[in-house]
């Protein structure tokens, strides 16, 4: 509910770069103006974000991982338990002998343990899982920031259109996660993908004169309120798909070719005409295609180790 939250912030980000565009009517100012939150960020919120303690005790740093859960725990009120370093060590050096957890993640050791995106490729697990991810945030992309720029060929007002485009993403993310832990991410990833897809098909086939020009323009609306649904839960979806220890790689590569969408996008907006929302049509509709072959994370262990996660995987299945 934290991380899906701060898309809020996103899309008032939007909303606000709409106002902002129109009053700097000049691209060079526009960039000057819209460069100055990234400043702030670096000054004002950067200094105060932690790493996490997952992280640190997958790589063995216990100590570090204490200090920030004693941190963590001050600023609640509370204090860690008394012991708590001695119990993790005794649970590292207890960690070979527990072979009763079938579907639960192995008690991680005091030795580090590292990962990168070849142990990600090389494992059959994860290989296929990483193809879907990346495949789904490229065609998620394409869509989200396809529709966003698509508002010049749709010959209405563009600053009101890219203000309602970003108001249309609010209820989106609400929506999103209040059946995420009901209905399953994957359940969620199909549905909002179709949704977006529906509706770009349907505005394919309207024309740009009269009546047809403002179905269109809603039809623009509501693809990218699917879209910003998947959007959302994504993230939380390719996280949960990875373990700890190879989990910035594989998100780093979804990421990545979520970027190459971006990239890819104004080249199907300067099609012009219906092929742009056909474009978008088709993509979304991939996108749930695909997402069928991804496995349900909701109520699953969230791993730490290549190997705890093969195990734990396997384990499950054959129950």
């Amino acid at each position: 509910m934290a991380g899906m939250s701060t898309f809020y912030f996103f899309s008032t980000g939007i909303a606000i770069l709409s106002g902002v565009a129109c009053i700097f009517r000049s691209w060079r100012k526009l960039y000057v103006a819209s460069s100055i939150p990234s400043i702030l960020f670096l000054v004002i919120v950067l200094p105060f974000i932690s790493e996490s303690p997952r992280w640190y005790l997958v790589r063995g740093r216990i100590n570090d991982a204490m200090k920030l859960m004693s941190t963590i725990a001050k600023s609640n009120g509370n204090h860690l338990p008394d012991g708590l370093i001695l119990a993790l060590d005794e649970e590292a050096n207890n960690s070979a002998s527990n072979d009763d957890q079938s579907c639960k993640e192995k008690p991680a050791t005091k030795e580090a343990i590292t990962g990168s995106l070849i142990d990600v490729i090389r494992s059959p697990l994860t290989r296929i899982r990483l193809f879907l991810a990346v495949a789904i945030n490229f065609l998620c992309s394409v869509v989200y920031y396809g529709i966003s720029l698509n508002v010049v060929n749709l010959e209405t007002n563009l600053y009101l259109n890219v203000l309602l485009n970003a108001v249309a993403e609010m209820p989106a993310f609400t929506i999103t996660a209040l059946l995420l832990s009901k209905f399953g991410r994957k359940p969620l990833a199909i549905a909002t993908q179709w949704f977006s897809g529906l509706f770009c098909f349907i505005g394919s086939l309207m024309g740009n004169a009269g009546i047809w020009k403002i179905i269109k323009m809603i039809c623009g609306i509501l693809g990218i309120f699917g879209m910003a649904g998947t959007y959302n839960l994504l993230f939380i979806y390719t996280a949960e798909l990875f373990p700890t220890v190879v989990r910035n790689a594989a998100l780093g590569s979804a990421t990545q070719a979520a970027q190459m969408g971006a990239i890819l996008a104004p080249f199907v907006v300067v099609l012009g005409g219906a092929l742009p929302f056909a474009v978008f049509a088709f993509c979304g509709i991939m996108g749930g295609l695909l997402a069928f072959y991804l496995p349900e994370t909701l109520n699953r262990p969230l791993y730490d180790t290549m190997t705890g996660m093969e195990d734990g995987e396997s384990g499950c299945r054959s129950v």
